[in-house]
């Protein structure tokens, strides 16, 4: 996985002369082909943003009460106005602090998990006893849902389109003054991410340990198992004031950091691609002062259409695999699409556009639409549960009358 920033690299060079990834396309094929590609872009940025802002509305409401409608709203204006006031430098400003919220909020939870087991290492072993370590799955079957196949080479093709194509992180490597700065930031950003996505995956092994005997979802404590991180700071760390409402900070900051980039990169793209040539075909020109109107007016649009689709994200499923499905389907023919125009130069805007719009078409029926094989779901425990039971004696006492007693108890 190595090759992966130095692919990165190079790509960021040859599109360095580009504001948008997409004007490259323009350039390479036509402006069918830009137009074609950029509302695949809205499409893919659009459903991702509704997951990430669905989740922790989710998060809050288990941990709360708080009404989901209630949390999507408020959390969506606010990311809206901040974003669309400070523009991308308060969008790098916030995600810096929010990053940090995101670090001390997991590290909480290995933390008190560790105290309650005993040690990381009992953690390590619980989950091992569970069946939920597994890294030497190399079958070559396209059903089995995880394997060492479908997680390095999917993985390396799902964070290439990432890091290099998408107009989220582009935007934000323009910030930085050359392209030897941004190929040192993503350098940089290789094993910072690869540290979070490894103390993400043990937080998962923590919450495991935790639960492993009583099952949160079958008890009944929760609807969907995207809520297993909230409960989890409810029952540990509720006793400790502040700690929760600091759990739940670092959870909004997560969602928080990537719709007020996404918010932005749709803004742009819509004022690039839709916007202005609209305009030229007026014979017109805008001018910088109406850019900037125009581009905090489409921000405010986008919030609103995020919002609407956050309220249809709880129909697909879990978060985690919703989010991964959308950028699968969608980034991967858009970097094939980039691919084809860097590496073979015969090919003409026609082949591009069939190719990309028949891999597109089968990756959306393969996400979405095809009849999928049943996942096969690892065995779940409740016998650890604690249950109330209630016992009722019944005796004469001294006036002999028939009377009784009730005891209530609990039992693991």
């Amino acid at each position: 996985m190595r090759v992966v920033p130095v692919a990165i690299g190079l790509m960021v060079s040859y599109l360095s002369a580009y504001s948008f990834p997409l004007q490259y396309l323009q350039k390479r094929f036509g402006t069918t082909t830009r137009v074609i590609a950029s509302f695949a872009f809205l499409l893919q940025l659009l459903l991702y943003t509704g997951v990430v802002l669905y989740a922790p509305a989710l998060a809050l409401e288990a941990t709360t009460g708080i009404s989901m409608s209630v949390s999507v709203i408020s959390l969506g204006l606010v990311c809206t106005f901040y974003s669309t006031i400070g523009g991308i430098k308060a969008v790098l400003i916030t995600d810096v602090f929010q990053s940090l919220l995101m670090l001390i909020a997991v590290i909480m939870v290995i933390a008190t998990a560790a105290v309650d087991t005993g040690s990381l290492a009992r953690i390590w072993q619980i989950a091992r006893e569970g069946s939920r370590l597994e890294f030497n799955n190399i079958s070559l079957d396209p059903t089995v849902r995880h394997t060492w196949w479908s997680l390095t080479i999917g993985g390396f093709f799902t964070y290439l389109s990432l890091y290099s194509v998408n107009q989220v992180q582009v935007q934000r490597m323009l910030t930085l003054r050359n392209v030897k700065a941004a190929q040192h930031a993503l350098w940089w950003s290789w094993p910072m991410a690869s540290i979070m996505s490894l103390t993400l995956s043990f937080t998962g092994l923590a919450i495991y340990a935790k639960y492993h005997n009583c099952d949160p979802l079958k008890e009944g404590k929760i609807s969907s198992y995207d809520q297993l991180m909230p409960l989890y700071v409810m029952d540990m760390l509720s006793n400790y004031p502040g700690v929760p409402g600091l759990f739940i900070a670092g959870i909004f900051s997560a969602g928080l950091s990537t719709i007020s980039a996404t918010v932005n990169s749709l803004a742009a793209v819509i004022l690039e691609d839709y916007i202005k040539p609209l305009w030229r075909i007026r014979k017109k020109e805008l001018s910088a002062t109406t850019s900037i109107i125009i581009s905090k007016l489409l921000a405010v649009a986008v919030g609103g259409a995020c919002l609407a689709v956050a309220f249809l994200a709880q129909y697909l499923g879990g978060l985690l695999q919703a989010a991964l499905t959308i950028f699968g389907v969608i980034g991967g023919p858009m970097l094939g699409l980039y691919t084809l125009g860097m590496f073979l130069p015969s090919c003409n805007q026609r082949g591009a556009l069939t190719g990309f719009i028949l891999s597109l078409m089968f990756s959306l029926w393969i996400g979405f639409g095809q009849p999928k094989p049943p996942i096969s779901e690892l065995h779940v425990s409740t016998d650890g549960c604690e249950t109330n039971k209630t016992t009722i004696m019944w005796y004469y006492g001294s006036d002999k009358e028939l009377a009784y007693t009730n005891s209530q108890y609990g039992y693991q």
